[in-house]
């Protein structure tokens, strides 16, 4: 017990000249509070209570904090041996004593002083608190107490007994901790304060909301330590407030006078923090890597880690260990952040030598992204960044331009192109949806309302959200007039130096160069920016199509039929990609999503695939041994370009700590590499040497000589097996950087084939998929068969009967498993049939719910399965290759752009009225909703017959109104047909939907039976019956002649017109074509009067 109070003493002698107590009080109770840093007034809620305390010089090197750590309290033990005693198990003691002291009082009113005093805990429940993750120094909590408690919250106090150790942003130099706090103390006002709490009470503070209140306010108080870091008066690097239309807040203005006091080691942070404030900063410190201020707020909330008062300029800090540091950053990735790491270029031995002042040098070698992650669980999709431009000019059209320039950085690929979008930005809509980019750059005042209103919008489109990140416009993106600069920045850093050609030609097939080259200025900007300079060097250049030759989807379209993303939840469930995706490579799973973006229109190069997928269904037996020899092939696509990216690259294996890991990591890519391109090569030599049917991939796919790369191939694995026998697993030496680098730079040589033989492998991986597609399909599969066509103008004539699409016993390809009403095949036809009609249109109708859009849904899929070289879910399918597809499925409104349901109808009819040709495929789901009923007739009216009578394209009109269906009831072009239904014979009222196509029109809706179905209350359902028999009976008495009206069509009108015409035309513009108007009107008008009479 003497010993006890020995230490306890320690604890309650006051600093030299400040050793007078407080009168004590019975109604105290021990108050916790955090101290601040040193030289930061101490802030509490009352305003005038704020005090100031010194900042003392620091002084001594920068080492980290490994050194063994000098005992605080020696301690005896009974054998006489001097050993140093933990400070948790020493507080345990003063807690107990303490306690057992209390105990003898009763409940007698205990006395404090202002100075420190005691440790109070309740018996037998001592509180302990959980130390950091990057904490090695214990820590424990002391209490404070004052007299006349005025209401003013209780403060947490936590002290720190470190080790002693040099300056680092993360400690002070030489000063321990617990000497630091006694040195405060004494500043802080001897105002006696009581606490209107019972000691019994006191422990429980610490996890209470009051507690965290406490905590709070002391944050608050510690966010004012740097004046220029506060909200109120923060500034970008060129002192700009957030207020301003050019604010950078990628930057911060520091003060200079504020530089000029902070230590070293505090300048290598700070210097570089300023530059980078919207990238999360690790900062390397002995092993450990720390969070200081606004970081440490996102280290706290996103990785719950505990935060504390020290660091840089003693500010709020969170940290990890080297062991846990790598997956804290794949975390913080998968949230969206932006994570650099300031590494050590030395060790402390290494900077002590250069003088014993010296500071460790630190930089800051690489900022990871979520649109640059190579590591971690990347998942098998690709991920891209890509950099927009918009110009300014306009193009012939008059829509808008853009330039774009995107990367995967896995691949170490660059693509470049530019594209000429309209008002609706539905080629944009096109480029976002095919590239799904990760992160969007683009200047923050280069674009237009439009521009941004499609970026949100397709930012949420899918499971993965795209991040926008505007940058400064006049110094990331470059202007038309600067384009020069660019090629003079390339060739002197020496950038994309594995394009085959000159990077430059990767411009030569796009439209609009200037415009493409300020996209790609801008992405080499940023890249730069996050010291990316191996992506840039080693990285290859080629260009980007977004339709050419290729059957045309725009974003819209990609979305409605839910080609990667369902509606729903925006995941892969219900997807046409999910539904075709059999491929065992990661690598063959890219190709296949850029093969959906782009359905081929050339009939030869569907049929080559479609030969090759026949190959397969035909061999079950040789697909089975391409899926093994494809299991153990490894991802070789970015394999590749993650060992191209080290050629050049040996900065990081300088690294004191993590070079060796980065070097071990580096040989077993590479050794994964060589052995999945062996594996590869032998899965193409087994189906060259033997005859499989599938002599058509030499057509698809550029193949290079296998034998000679066979044997190139074959000096690698020895070497391989020589130099590093267990790559998976190697201990590195010093001498294996330099070995590795000239084996990578020898393979890297041949850059080109090994892309040619990983491309014919991913195909083979496509092509296998597309025939288990087939092959475990749970209804009838057929090859389709293209007919070609001899003409592209628009119009009908004799040369040309217009495109075709039949097919018989079609069904939805996945929509069936995920239905209970089962597979019920419909046949189409649209084009010429068997009589010689020539019915482009279908108009069709039927009860809500009673299958319209799932068969319009199957109809466009079907086509892109046949134009992939896919078979096609029906019993047979005979087509013309269409060129572009659109579609007006259902209703949505942007409410963030401000777009009603009705407008974005009419946007996305807009852009199928302008764009459209003969051999367009289009879709419209109820048009003209969303506004009033004649409104919306008229609409739907228009849009229709300059479609079939203008555009003459393949069709399909799903609508409601069924007067249209009097209108064109006898129309040449218009074929007209439902969906059926029928009632319950039991119950009467009851709607049974049969999903059976069927001739003719629907007669009604049924929209009161659905409303039934849909739980709407049956009084209400009646009264809309009644309201409904009323204004039906009014349109028929308004229009008499309605069903006569169906027998003579709209057509039929401008053929009256084109009679009165003709009877002005003399005998010389007499030709066939005024004798077949004439016959044709003649039998229709005595058809009329005919059945007038």
């Amino acid at each position: 017990m003497q010993r006890q109070r020995s230490i306890l003493s320690f604890f309650q002698k006051p600093p030299s000249g400040n050793r007078k107590s407080s009168a004590a009080s019975s109604n105290t109770c021990s108050i916790h509070v955090r101290i601040p840093p040193i030289g930061e007034p101490l802030v509490t809620s009352d305003p005038d209570k704020t005090l100031q305390g010194p900042f003392p010089d620091i002084r001594g090197t920068d080492t980290p904090p490994e050194k063994p750590r000098r005992p605080l309290f020696p301690a005896v033990e009974d054998d006489g041996c001097r050993r140093a005693q933990p400070v948790s198990s020493i507080l345990q003691k003063l807690a107990r004593a303490h306690v057992s002291g209390n105990s003898k009082n009763g409940n007698q009113g205990d006395k404090y002083s202002s100075t420190l005093h005691s440790i109070p805990v309740e018996e037998n429940n001592v509180s302990v608190e959980p130390e950091t993750p990057f904490q090695e120094r214990s820590k424990t909590f002391i209490s404070k107490s004052f007299n006349d408690f005025d209401g003013v919250d209780p403060l947490h106090l936590e002290l720190d007994f470190d080790s002693f150790g040099p300056e680092t942003p993360a400690m002070r130099p030489l000063v321990p901790r617990l000497k630091r706090v006694q040195e405060d103390w004494h500043d802080i006002d001897k105002k006696e304060v009581s606490s209107p709490l019972g000691s019994s009470k006191r422990m429980k503070l610490h996890d209470s909301p009051f507690q965290k209140k406490a905590h709070n306010e002391v944050s608050e108080s510690v966010r004012s330590k740097f004046q220029w870091l506060n909200p109120s008066t923060i500034r970008d690097a060129s002192g700009r407030r957030p207020d301003d239309p050019i604010y950078d807040k990628r930057t911060l203005y520091i003060p200079p006078d504020a530089l000029k006091k902070m230590s070293a080691s505090q300048k290598q942070y700070w210097s570089v923090k300023c530059q980078y404030m919207d990238v999360v900063l690790f900062f390397k410190v002995g092993k450990f890597y720390e969070l200081y201020e606004i970081d440490a707020e996102i280290g706290q909330r996103e990785l719950d880690w505990k935060m504390t008062i020290s660091g840089v300029g003693k500010c709020r800090q969170v940290g990890i260990s080297e062991a846990g540091i790598d997956e804290a950053v794949q975390k913080l990735i998968a949230r969206g952040y932006k994570v650099g790491r300031m590494e050590q270029l030395e060790t402390s031995d290494q900077a002590k030598a250069r003088g014993a002042t010296s500071v460790i040098q630190r930089k800051l070698v690489h900022v990871s992204t979520p649109s640059t992650v190579v590591d971690g669980s990347i998942g098998p999709d690709a991920v891209h960044l890509l950099a927009l431009k918009e110009g300014k000019q306009l193009s012939e059209k008059g829509s808008a331009v853009y330039g774009f320039a995107f990367l995967d950085y896995a691949a170490l690929k660059f693509w470049v192109g530019s594209i000429c979008d309209d008002d609706s930005c539905a080629g944009l809509g096109a480029l976002l949806m095919q590239v799904s980019p990760r992160e969007v750059i683009y200047e923050s005042s280069g674009l237009s309302k439009e521009t941004h209103m499609a970026l949100t919008k397709y930012a949420s489109a899918g499971s993965i959200k795209m991040q926008l990140t505007p940058t400064h416009a006049s110094t990331d993106f470059l202007d038309a007039a600067e384009v020069q600069k660019l090629n003079q920045l390339v060739h002197s850093k020496g950038y994309f130096r594995a394009s085959t050609d000159s990077w430059s030609s990767a411009f030569d097939y796009v439209v609009n160069h200037d415009i493409a080259v300020c996209a790609l200025g801008g992405l080499i900007h940023h890249l730069s920016r996050l010291m990316l300079e191996d992506v840039l060097r080693n990285g290859e250049i080629l260009p980007y199509h977004v339709y050419k030759s290729c059957l045309r989807m725009d974003g819209q379209t990609l979305v409605n039929l839910e080609i990667f993303c369902n509606n729903i939840d925006g995941g892969l469930s219900g997807t046409l990609y999910k539904h075709l995706d059999h491929c065992i490579t990661a690598s063959g799973k890219r190709l296949l999503r850029r093969w959906i973006c782009h359905p081929l229109k050339d009939i030869d190069d569907v049929n080559d695939r479609l030969n090759i997928v026949e190959g397969f269904i035909k061999d079950s037996a040789l697909v089975s041994i391409i899926i093994e020899y494809l299991r153990r092939t490894p991802d070789i696509e970015r394999l590749l370009g993650r060992v191209k990216s080290t050629i050049g690259s040996s900065s990081a294996l300088l690294l004191p700590s993590i070079g060796k890991r980065v070097l071990k990591q580096r040989v077993k890519a590479f050794g994964s590499l060589v052995k999945g391109l062996r594996t590869g090569i032998d899965l193409l030599n087994l189906l060259q040497r033997e005859d499989h049917g599938i002599l058509s991939l030499s057509k698809l796919v550029n193949l290079p000589t296998l034998s000679c790369l066979g044997e190139f191939l074959h000096q690698f694995e020895v070497a391989l097996d020589e130099d590093f026998p267990q790559h998976q697993d190697h201990d590195v030496k010093d001498s294996d950087a330099e070995t590795l680098a000239v084996l990578v730079e020898l393979f890297v040589g041949k850059d080109t084939k090994w892309s040619e033989v990983i491309n014919a492998i991913n195909c083979i991986d496509v092509l296998q998929s597309f025939a288990s597609t087939t092959a475990t399909s749970c209804g009838s599969m057929s090859r389709p068969v293209f007919l070609p066509r001899n003409s592209s103008s628009v119009g009908y004539n004799k040369e040309d009967k217009g495109p075709v699409l039949q097919m018989k016993g079609l069904w939805h390809p996945y929509a069936v498993a995920q239905s209970a009403n089962g597979l019920v095949p419909n046949d189409i036809s649209l084009g010429e049939d068997p009589t010689g009609r020539n019915l482009c249109a279908l108009l069709l109708t039927g009860p809500n719910m009673g299958g319209k859009s799932t068969l319009m849904r199957a109809t466009c899929l079907s086509v892109i399965l046949a134009q992939l070289g896919c078979y096609v879910p029906c019993e047979s399918c005979v087509l013309s290759p269409a060129d572009i597809i659109f579609t007006r499925l259902g209703a949505n409104d942007r409410i963030m752009s401000g777009e009603s349901t009705f407008f974005v109808e009419c946007a996305e009819t807009a852009s199928v009225l302008r764009n459209a040709t003969q051999d367009s495929l289009v879709l419209l789901d109820e048009l003209g909703r969303g506004t009033s009923t004649f409104d919306g007739y008229a609409i739907a009216y228009a849009v229709f017959r300059h479609l079939v009578e203008k555009v003459c394209c393949r069709l399909l009109f799903a609508t409601h109104y069924h007067p249209l269906t009097k209108e064109f009831a006898c129309h040449p072009h218009v074929n007209m047909q439902h969906m059926a239904c029928a009632f319950n014979p039991r119950s009467g009222q009851e709607l049974i939907f049969l999903y059976r196509l069927s001739n003719g029109a629907c007669p009604e809706s049924y929209g009161l039976q659905v409303a039934l179905m849909a739980g709407v209350p049956s009084h209400v359902v009646e009264a809309a019956s009644k309201a409904s028999q009323k204004i039906k009976l009014a349109i028929t008495q308004n229009f008499k002649s309605s069903e006569g009206r169906s027998k003579f069509s709209t057509l039929h009108e401008e053929w009256l017109k084109t009679l009165l015409a003709v009877s002005r035309i003399n005998n010389r513009g007499w030709d066939e074509d005024t004798s077949d108007t004439l016959l044709c009107l003649w039998h229709e008008l005595k058809s009329h009067h005919a059945s007038v009479k």
